[in-house]
């Protein structure tokens, strides 16, 4: 009887295994943990010294399995359709258009067409841009820079007056 338990128990493992390899909705798992129970609970019929080693290494090796399928199944070629792919090196948020177009803003100068409160919009020669300040609190038709894109945000300080301010057409940025 101590085969066929252990039998029992390798066949459940193996159907739990399987059943990341094979999208069953979970009944190669159900089946593969009745096989599991049943063969622990046939080992319990040699002796009870018997049982408890089998169930005691069961209950070890049955998570372990688990935990090394798992961490290899996004390596399968059914995992590797169902995960997503992590960010490439080359990939992060500086290199993203967005941001890359938000970048050429740095160091220019716009007006506040909206109160930040610290957050508001900008007028950068023509084009509205969503920007955040420091903290402080900036009025309306104010001057402000750029001063640093970080995440994908606009970041922006008060400032008197661009420096070739009067050479601007003021009525164009309001």
């Amino acid at each position: 009887m101590e085969p066929l338990a252990y039998g029992l128990i390798i066949v459940g493992m193996l159907l739990m295994a399987a059943e990341l390899l094979l999208p069953t909705h979970g009944v190669l798992f159900g089946l593969g943990l009745a096989c599991v129970v049943v063969g622990v609970v046939l080992s319990f019929g040699e002796s009870f010294a018997t049982g408890v080693t089998t169930l005691t290494v069961t209950v070890v090796l049955v998570p372990l399995l688990m935990a090394a399928l798992l961490h290899l199944w996004p390596k399968t070629p059914l995992g590797k359709r169902l995960f997503l792919p992590g960010p490439q090196e080359d990939e992060d948020i500086a290199n993203m258009p967005a941001t890359l177009e938000l970048e050429r803003l740095r160091g220019r100068y716009g007006r506040t067409v909206s109160p930040l409160r610290p957050c508001g919009v900008v007028d950068f020669d023509g084009k509205r841009v969503d920007t955040m300040t420091d903290g402080e609190m900036i009025d309306a038709q104010r001057w402000v820079r750029c001063v640093d894109i970080k995440g994908g945000r606009v970041i922006v300080r008060a400032v008197a007056a661009p420096p070739d301010w009067d050479t601007m057409d003021l009525d164009a940025s309001t």
